[in-house]
């Protein structure tokens, strides 16, 4: 009777996972996805929860493949949203097509009038690319 159990709970896992990720395989830790095409997804939702912004979390997803920065989406946030256009616009492609080595160290400047909002995007792609470093 367990192992009908436990094989069905494999299944049901396996299926959620594949749904979940589009083939995405889950490394262990849950900030950091590397798809079947080698491209690497740091999720900054939990690396950067103290990071606030003006008025709460910025967090992203930082694409990363063959050791370079592919993108850089900005997830559901409670900023701003005129303000925060802008920064999506001006701050999150500077890094796009640099190396990680290269991004991390990266000085970019903020928008002005969204100040929070930018400094606390720079933090997340800071912390972002940090981990990858430390756990690709």
């Amino acid at each position: 009777m367990k192992k009908k159990g436990t094989k069905a709970m494999s299944m049901a896992i396996a299926l959620l996972m594949l749904a979940l990720g589009a083939g995405a395989v889950v490394t262990q830790q849950s900030a950091m996805t590397k798809q079947s095409d080698g491209t690497y997804i740091v999720n900054t939702t939990t690396l950067c929860q103290n990071v606030k912004g003006y008025r709460g979390t910025t967090p992203l997803k930082i694409y990363i493949k063959n050791d370079k920065v592919e993108k850089i989406e900005a997830l559901k946030n409670q900023e701003t949203p005129k303000y925060f256009a802008r920064v999506k616009e001006q701050v999150l492609g500077k890094w796009n097509g640099k190396t990680v080595k290269k991004a991390a160290k990266m000085k970019v400047n903020g928008v002005t009038g969204a100040t929070m909002s930018s400094d606390a995007v720079k933090k997340n792609v800071t912390k972002g690319l940090e981990y990858y470093q430390a756990h690709k």
